[in-house]
């Protein structure tokens, strides 16, 4: 049995106004917005509606035209369609310090206290377009963001800093805010009778990211020019996704894929911060996946993501002893210390008929910061580790359908000393919500 289209049979005849809607997606990628999202670190913990309504599953599920995103070998399954989203994501940040400041020469105390982040809300939007160039061949667009190291901290006034400082390092309002956004064209082809497809999807890659309230690092930097408060800065660059799709038995399907280290261009502005003079490549990763037809209504769905940021020196470069050993924005300069992660997802969906299918998920992956780099990650919460998911699909028409995902991950706090202020200790914590809705036209 070859693997199943998974969604209501479609008409190929193609007219001006439909070929007018894909010239249209293309040129909407075009001016696309920049994200900001953080769960599985700052990687999204799915892509699409119906994806994170089932906890991010997807490697061997595709269900719409955002599935290159997670697997492209799965669009040549999912026909002719467009998909519109939009996501408002509610991150709630704040860091704690508790212990006396220690007042030593060289010493950097923080202002014992917690300090709430900011900046709670940000619409993500998201476009899928695919299109069925023969039975077996496919080609599609697909626009989706990471993002979420991003903090927003007031300029408090601080019994630890100089005459004149405030804030969490003294220098004012403090923050970082880093999006990412993907522009992914897709081709992928099916054989032996559509029970094995493969996928290949390239990815362009532009960055944003700002820092503020840096500038007792001053000292520390290689560039202090370069360190912080220069606004936005962008950068760009391409890798690529590949993988593959085939149905083990009836109802039974296998999905991997691997994504590439994609390498950016420098934040020229940020030299004096991030490691190699202001690199900040987007590290690999690999997905692999299960999906079952348990019967005709129900689908469950289990998947593994391994993502690399130790690989990419400006996030996986440890504080100590690097900052004292190596200037910001020199090769070996301090970064943010995270380890690797693997998430493991699992989700189902039932569909009650016609016009309803209901979805659910639960994913889990061990957080990637280290409780001895819990200083500089003040900056970079990226501390969650569950993510609870639910959502549906209505049919509208036999052409039309509206999703909604749902997520909640639960609160976190990671614990650990602060290494220059011997006797304090510093918690970050963090939880999160998140909405979706996707309107989706099948042509």
């Amino acid at each position: 049995m070859p693997l199943r289209n998974f969604n209501k049979p479609l008409s190929k005849a193609k007219t001006i106004r439909q070929q007018g809607l894909s010239a249209g997606v293309v040129a909407m990628t075009l001016l696309f917005p920049s994200v900001s999202e953080a769960t599985n670190g700052y990687f999204a913990h799915g892509y699409g509606a119906r994806s994170k309504a089932m906890a991010g599953t997807g490697a061997a599920l595709p269900q719409d035209a955002m599935a290159a995103a997670v697997n492209p070998a799965g669009m040549v399954f999912v026909d002719d369609r467009f998909d519109l989203e939009m996501e408002l994501f509610s991150p709630r940040r704040e860091y704690t310090v508790q212990g006396a400041p220690t007042m030593a020469p060289g010493a950097f105390p923080l202002n014992p206290g917690t300090v709430e982040s900011d900046s709670e809300y940000f619409p993500v939007p998201t476009i899928g377009w695919n299109y069925k160039l023969d039975n077996n061949q496919s080609i599609g667009i697909t626009v989706f963001g990471n993002g979420g190291m991003n903090t927003d901290y007031p300029g408090f006034a601080s019994q630890t800093c100089p005459p004149g400082g405030s804030g969490t390092f003294c220098a004012g309002g403090t923050g970082i805010d880093l999006a990412q956004a993907f522009i992914s064209p897709s081709y992928s082809r099916s054989f032996a009778d559509g029970r094995f497809s493969l996928g290949i999807a390239p990815i362009l890659a532009i960055q944003s990211f700002k820092a503020r309230g840096l500038g007792s690092f001053a000292g520390f930097s290689s560039s202090p020019q370069d360190l912080t408060n220069r606004g936005h800065d962008y950068s760009w660059g391409g890798g690529v996704r590949v993988g593959g799709l085939v149905e083990l038995l009836p109802g039974l399907r296998l999905g991997a894929s691997y994504k590439s280290r994609v390498f950016m261009s420098r934040f020229k502005n940020y030299a004096g911060l991030f490691a190699e003079q202001g690199s900040f490549d987007i590290p690999e990763s690999i997905n692999g996946g299960l999906a079952w037809d348990i019967n005709d209504s129900i689908t469950a769905a289990f998947d593994v993501e391994h993502i690399r940021y130790s690989s990419v020196n400006s996030v996986g470069n440890s504080l100590l002893p690097n900052l004292q050993t190596a200037q910001l924005g020199n090769n070996n300069g301090a970064g943010f210390g995270w380890r690797d992660m693997t998430v493991f997802k699992f989700g189902t969906q039932w569909k009650q008929n016609e016009d309803w299918t209901w979805r659910g998920g639960v994913s889990y992956g061990e957080q990637p910061i280290p409780d001895s780099e819990v200083l500089f990650n003040i900056l970079a919460p990226g501390v969650q580790e569950w993510h609870l998911t639910t959502g549906f699909t209505r049919s509208l028409s036999d052409k039309d359908d509206l999703s909604f995902a749902f997520m909640y991950s639960p609160s976190k706090t990671v614990s650990g000393p602060n290494p220059l202020s011997p006797g304090q200790t510093i918690d970050l914590e963090m939880d999160q919500l998140s909405f979706q809705l996707a309107w989706s036209r099948q042509f």
